[in-house]
């Protein structure tokens, strides 16, 4: 299953990626999270950790695949039967800066909690691109 949600930001792309990639601080901005803790020092990296505590949903650890600075990271939690992707792009428009938030989830139960979390998750991404585009316009 796949869930994806873009909006258009009136900001610089560095400045959306400053608050896209800076996981430290989500709590601060998106009621979607309500706790973030960073296993490792520094900027995010492949291979960066963090542990992400949300509303309705199990803690997750959060492990960095891929990492474009400035324009996209993607990281991976694994449960058993299930391997979420998270997607975070910052693409630099002509109508101003696109961020987009996305869900993917595999593996044998994946079907199974996406379907059961689809209105979450679907919910969950949209809010946090609307945030971000509020902090990032602010």
């Amino acid at each position: 299953m796949r869930f994806d949600h873009s909006t258009t930001v009136n900001a610089p792309p560095e400045r959306v990626w400053a608050v896209f990639s800076d996981v430290a601080h989500w709590p601060d901005w998106t009621p979607t999270v309500d706790a973030v803790e960073r296993l490792d020092e520094g900027a995010l990296r492949v291979g960066s950790r963090t542990r992400i505590r949300q509303p309705k949903l199990p803690v997750a650890v959060w492990e960095v695949t891929e990492l474009k600075d400035g324009e996209y990271f993607e990281w991976v939690s694994r449960a058993p039967g299930i391997k979420t992707t998270g997607g975070h792009r910052v693409i630099s428009t002509p109508e101003g800066t696109v961020a987009t938030a996305t869900i993917i989830q595999e593996g044998p139960l994946g079907w199974l909690f996406g379907k059961l979390y689809a209105k979450l998750t679907r919910n969950y991404i949209q809010l946090e691109t609307e945030n971000l585009k509020r902090v990032s316009e602010a």
